[in-house]
């Protein structure tokens, strides 16, 4: 009879959003031990009966609240002692969301004390090696846009050219030219003028666009040059 395995998996997600300007990840302050009262990624162990990607699922409800999330997987963290119980190897998803519009967070189990979003650009060193699967996640969207238009899965389905510029400067950490960015980006021709301004702002109301994913997909397979 051959021996049985004993393995012990866990899962980390790294959730983006954006909202007011800023690239936010999602938080807990954790309620066990160890790392008790600190800040973490949304993470737990995966249970012996379900598969990663439902235990993915499964964690992040039970800590923030938020459900059907499309999150893909981009990395396994398997030092070894990453855990100060022993060997635990996490699976880290990722998630890109609008913020504006998702529930309130409110973790439904009592591991978790409370759930919420946090800038980037401001981050506190966080349990285990959660800063390191963040770091990670981050430079994976860095990445991603300029090739993909993830871009659009954080802002809102109207959005000005000024929103996308500063999404862009957040995420990748740089200071962009106004007047190019927008030249560019309006020459790809996936972006589309609505016959809309911005309402309820004390400035000069700028006009929406929209992002159209058909043309998108007809006419881009480049990367994003925006320098």
């Amino acid at each position: 009879m051959l021996p049985k395995f004993d393995s012990v998996f866990s899962i980390d997600c790294v959730i983006f959003g954006f909202d007011a300007g800023e690239l936010k990840i999602l938080l807990i302050e954790r309620n066990e031990e160890p790392y008790k009262d600190e800040l973490a990624l949304p993470g737990y162990i995966v249970e012996q009966d379900e598969s990663i990607d439902d235990a993915a699922e499964r964690i992040l409800y039970e800590l923030t609240g938020l459900r059907d999330l499309h999150m893909q997987q981009f990395h396994t963290f398997g030092e070894v002692n990453r855990h100060p119980q022993g060997r635990v190897i996490t699976v880290a998803y990722y998630a890109l969301i609008r913020i504006n519009g998702q529930k309130e967070l409110r973790p439904v189990t009592q591991f978790a004390k409370k759930a919420f979003w946090h800038p980037v650009n401001d981050l506190p060193k966080l349990a285990f090696d959660h800063s390191e699967i963040f770091n990670t996640g981050f430079n994976k969207i860095r990445r991603r846009l300029h090739y993909q238009p993830i871009a659009f899965e954080l802002l809102p389905e109207k959005f000005t050219l000024t929103q996308l510029q500063s999404l862009y400067e957040a995420v990748l950490s740089k200071k962009l030219d106004k007047r190019n960015f927008r030249k560019k980006m309006l020459s790809y021709g996936f972006l589309k003028e609505l016959d809309e301004k911005q309402k309820g702002v004390s400035y000069r109301a700028a006009k929406l666009y929209k992002f159209d994913k058909r043309k998108y997909g007809k006419i881009f397979q480049g990367e994003l040059t925006l320098a």
